[in-house]
């Protein structure tokens, strides 16, 4: 999950578990094409609005960067692409069924497995294992060049919403336009500093957990189960069955998982080194600079993990912006919880 900074808001305020996610919610959350009856998301029950596919296609391979990324592709070659980022603990198949939604639409999908998940490896066994926020994102441009796509629209949750963030920030001109679950979620290390009220810093108990060598190894020995727990807290009303889990479990199964994930907590806190080709791009982050890239932002009702009232963070989105709060039991894993209103915010976020 994503720790949160935003400047001028009591800290209490902006992570405590269960705040109500306040702000403008948009009209017409229907359904796409002709998968279901038109009737509008916000109306459906969860259960109908969620998995319908088992599995994407054969995966593709591309060198980027300093990786070979494994990546889902769905849709025409020469439709608008779009490019999905998921989080941590969870991988590709948060996107099993926004895809197949989007492709019916005309645009091509690309979900890449982030640096240390699935099949994504590093082309070099001396490079870093490097999770620093900057690093995710600079690997999303990479895979845009290699792709040959010069502008994208970027969406994401969790860590993937971050690095679509820091892209639509950093690189406004590779992006057509955002949408981004739990809003605006740059920082940096110096934000990370401060510290919470008790009841904060509860929430981030696997963060202090893993700064330790205790953490690494327990999280690299029950990686399974550990991510089991995250979903179930940061879902608390999302019923996912074991078939769902295990699919997107064998991606934590990548040789680099545990030292990426380990090291991005770590460096969140000043714990660990980062790479010295991005300390520019961080000291940019570090200002908390302004999103002007037509955005979505999304909010589940029933999010489980710390995330910040809309308000929060509406002002750093200069852009043609909207906010939306999805009801019905919706947790931190929203493209999976419900795929049609995240479809549907990638869509109108084109027409923004």
């Amino acid at each position: 999950m994503d720790k949160i900074e935003a400047a001028g808001i009591d800290p209490v305020r902006r992570l405590l578990i269960g705040t109500a996610a306040a702000g403008v919610t948009a009209a017409s959350l229907g359904l796409i094409g002709s998968a279901r009856a038109a009737t509008p998301a916000a109306a459906q029950s969860p259960a109908t609005r969620r998995a319908t596919h088992a599995s994407f296609g054969p995966l593709k391979q591309v060198r980027a960067g300093v990786l070979d990324i494994g990546y889902a592709q769905a849709g025409p070659a020469d439709g608008p692409p779009v490019i999905l980022l998921h989080g941590w603990p969870y991988d590709i198949h948060s996107y099993v069924d926004v895809a197949p939604l989007l492709a019916a639409k005309g645009y091509r999908v690309i979900v890449p497995h982030l640096r240390g998940y699935g099949t994504t490896r590093f082309l070099s066994p001396d490079t870093l294992r490097n999770g620093q926020p900057a690093a995710l994102a600079q690997d999303v441009i990479a895979l845009m060049d290699a792709l040959r796509i010069d502008k994208a629209i970027v969406a994401g949750y969790d860590w993937g919403a971050r690095s679509a963030d820091i892209v639509a920030a950093l690189w406004p001109e590779r992006v057509k336009s955002l949408v981004a679950v739990s809003g605006y979620l740059i920082s940096s290390q110096q934000a990370a500093q401060a510290p919470l009220a008790p009841e904060a810093e509860l929430q981030w108990w696997y963060q202090f957990y893993f700064a330790t060598d205790r953490g690494r190894a327990g999280y690299d020995k029950n990686r399974h189960d550990f991510a089991r727990l995250i979903w179930k807290l940061a879902s608390p009303k999302w019923n996912f069955d074991d078939a769902t889990f295990d699919r997107s479990a064998v991606a934590f199964e990548n040789a680099d998982h545990v030292d990426i994930v380990i090291h991005n907590y770590r460096w969140r806190l000043g714990l660990a080194e980062g790479e010295a080709r991005y300390d520019a791009l961080e000291a940019r982050l570090a200002q908390l600079p302004s999103i002007n890239v037509p955005t979505i932002t999304m909010e589940g009702d029933a999010n489980g993990a710390p995330h910040p009232p809309p308000e929060a963070y509406a002002k750093r989105f200069t852009g043609p912006y909207q906010h939306r709060l999805i009801s019905g039991g919706i947790g931190h894993n929203l493209p999976q919880e419900d795929p049609h209103a995240f479809a549907q915010a990638v869509i109108d976020s084109d027409r923004l």
